[in-house]
């Protein structure tokens, strides 16, 4: 994506290779990495318009996190719970958050989703306010059908 200088691809840390690609997801299943997080720092169009070197990094990584993640699990490197508990309970843990699991006391935050759903990633159609995605075009697995936080809906697909 770099190679080409399209900004909407800008991030921080930047993309690299399919070797370092490949090194992460292999860290990943090894257990040498604890979690998985979205930076989720989209730019505005303006912010991205400029010349590679001015241009703003980030880009929408929420919508998308999902999907990415399960990529380790429909490419077989990851069971799906593995999967899940590397954007949910690690992360809490990490923060030392009580997020992340279902158990009483936590907060109600849940996320409905078909993990075998494809779909193709498009920026325009994207929630956020900012349309930037390095994966925009790009087929993925995985749709998010509702989101709650603490127990109201937030979010549900098509409405």
């Amino acid at each position: 994506a770099i190679g080409d200088y399209r900004t909407f691809a800008k991030l921080s840390p930047p993309l690299r290779g399919e070797d370092d690609r490949q090194a992460v997801v292999q860290a990943i299943a090894d257990g040498a990495i604890d979690c998985i997080a979205s930076d989720h720092t989209p730019q505005d169009e303006e912010s991205k318009r400029l010349p590679f070197a001015q241009a703003a990094s980030g880009g929408v990584g929420l919508e998308t996190l999902l999907p990415i993640t399960l990529e380790l699990y429909h490419n077989g490197h990851l069971s799906l719970l593995a999967a899940l508990d590397l954007i949910t309970r690690k992360p809490a843990d990490l923060m030392g958050m009580t997020a992340g699991r279902l158990q009483v006391g936590a907060p109600a935050d849940l996320v409905v989703f078909e993990p075998d759903r494809s779909w193709k990633v498009d920026a325009d159609a994207l929630n956020s306010k900012s349309k930037n995605s390095p994966f925009d075009g790009r087929p993925v697995q995985g749709l998010v059908l509702r989101t709650v936080i603490d127990g109201r809906t937030v979010h549900t697909h098509g409405a």
